[in-house]
C-alpha cells in the first residue's frame, strides 16, 4: 500500500460496495415488503374483529 493510499484510508477499511446492481438502493422492494406487512396486520385486525364480535 502506498503512502497516498494510507492518507486517504488510514484505518485500511475496504471500499464500500454498491447496494444495488447499478449502485442505487432498492427502495421499491423495501416499500413492497413494508406494505405487505401493514396489509397482514390490517387483515388480522379486521379478521379478529369479525371473529370475536
Amino acid at each position: 500500500m502506498s503512502d497516498d493510499d494510507r492518507a486517504r484510508n488510514p484505518m485500511q477499511h475496504p471500499e464500500e460496495l454498491p447496494s444495488g446492481a447499478d449502485g442505487q438502493p432498492k427502495f421499491g422492494r423495501l416499500l413492497l415488503v413494508l406494505a405487505a406487512g401493514v396489509g397482514i396486520v390490517v387483515a388480522l385486525t379486521f379478521g379478529s374483529l369479525a371473529w370475536y364480535t
